[in-house]
């Protein structure tokens, strides 16, 4: 399978399926204790920033879900990943979310999948 215009390169050294969705956030991980105090003031006590990737495929076989349920089953996993921030790939240790896999069209078999990982 051609990685081309797949944003995902490889997670455990294997290529995936390209998204039909494929959205970069990032978030602050803060130090325990952070939060306003009784005068407003935030104190943030950044400790570093984790990426989030939503991703959402659409119109797959029951063996092309299984194939990706099954790619990002383990506890935890390498991807190599397009990152805007940094304007090039970015290989990070992910884990994935709660997923979910609407079943569209029994006749056909055709499954849309979507899930989040989160950078370890």
């Amino acid at each position: 399978m051609s990685n081309a215009h797949n944003p995902i390169r490889s997670v455990d050294g294997q290529s995936v399926l390209p998204p039909n969705t494929y959205q970069w956030d990032v978030e602050d991980i803060s130090k325990s204790g952070a939060g306003r105090t009784e005068n407003g003031l935030m104190h943030k006590r950044k400790l570093r920033q984790a990426v989030k990737l939503s991703l959402t495929w659409e119109s797959l076989t029951t063996a092309e879900v299984s194939a990706l349920l099954n790619t990002f089953a383990p506890e935890y996993f390498t991807v190599v990943y397009l990152d805007p921030f940094q304007n090039s790939w970015v290989q990070a240790e992910f884990y994935v979310g709660n997923r979910s896999a609407p079943l569209h069209n029994a006749e056909t078999g055709r499954w849309s999948l979507s899930f989040n990982i989160i950078e370890r």
